[in-house]
């Protein structure tokens, strides 16, 4: 009976020989990416931007970023900045809920006495009461890349970031990148300021708005909608000749319209609620209408670690 019962022990021992001398099992180590443009993951779980960034502004030469992301590792956490687009952050750890977010999108500059200090990035993800955002700082250096990362207050980072491009002593200045009215309006503030016509407050005022004119700085909402209010008031004529003027024009293009319909076999009738006139009919089509747009636009993703960047000019 105890020979019997040895048996299966022996040739479990065996077995397991066998297992060990094949060699230990290797555990592969990647960085989770659980959570970041996962495809298996729903739509509202990826990486999502609040809004679409800034238009790309400031020096000519600094334009060549844009396209390129830049990575830095700093304890368990890998930030990746992409100029004049976004700036996120991923934990390298192997937690099944490793955190990604975004830390801002590309918004406006920071400029201080004529120069480009920084790059602002805001409306990153929720925290607590407020959005994540980050201030991207310029400095020279020998490539390009991210040498420091902090997070001076709650939820609002500084990324220091090195490139040969802002190394001569004019590169970040914002004079220069200006239109030629621009410049005008600035020599203008510049004297009145000189001749104690305006106080420094009034200059600083003048300058925000010719930077904001420029698009290097992101007007505030209330000048938003000023500014559609005043494309409203433009489309008011000021004298009934000019009104005369463009009633004309508007005839002759409806006009045209019209003949363009007929020409092409297609029936339209008219809205007899409104004056019949030529000049003041509204048509509508009743046939098919032809579809301006073959598909929906495609989803935007924000731009994933790829592979090594070519950082050489």
């Amino acid at each position: 009976m105890a020979a019997r019962a040895l048996v299966p022990l022996a040739l479990l021992s065996a077995g397991f020989g066998l297992f060990t001398s094949a060699g230990k099992m290797k555990i592969v180590e990647e960085p989770n990416t659980f959570g970041l443009n996962n495809p298996f993951l729903p739509q509202t779980n990826r990486l999502l931007p609040k809004m679409t960034p800034s238009p790309i502004s400031g020096p000519a030469h600094l334009f060549r970023l844009a396209g390129k992301c830049f990575s830095f590792v700093e304890s368990t956490y890998k930030y990746e900045f992409c100029p004049f687009n976004n700036v996120t952050q991923h934990e390298q750890t192997f937690r099944w809920n490793a955190y990604s977010g975004i830390l801002g999108i590309w918004h406006e500059w920071e400029i201080y006495n004529n120069t480009f200090v920084g790059m602002w990035m805001r409306e990153g993800d929720s925290c607590e009461t407020k959005n994540r955002e980050t201030k991207v700082l310029l400095i020279c250096g020998k490539n390009n890349k991210l040498a420091h990362v902090s997070e001076p207050s709650t939820c609002v980072y500084s990324l220091t970031f090195e490139t040969p491009l802002a190394c001569h002593p004019h590169s970040l200045l914002v004079y220069p990148t200006l239109t030629e009215a621009l410049r005008r309006k600035w020599d203008e503030a510049e004297q009145s300021l000189y001749d104690e016509l305006i106080t420094e407050q009034g200059y600083k005022k003048l300058l925000k708005e010719i930077f904001e004119e420029a698009g290097l700085l992101r007007a505030t909402e209330e000048k938003e909608i000023e500014k559609k209010n005043k494309k409203l008031k433009s489309l008011e004529f000021e004298t009934v000749e000019k009104c005369n003027k463009e009633y004309k024009k508007l005839s002759k293009e409806i006009k045209r319209l019209k003949d363009l319909l007929t020409q092409h076999g297609i029936v339209y009738e008219r809205n007899t609620a409104e004056n019949t006139s030529a000049e003041h009919v509204i048509h509508k089509v009743v046939t098919a209408k032809p579809s301006v747009l073959n598909g929906s636009k495609a989803n935007e993703h924000l731009r994933g670690d790829t592979g090594i960047w070519n950082d050489t000019f």
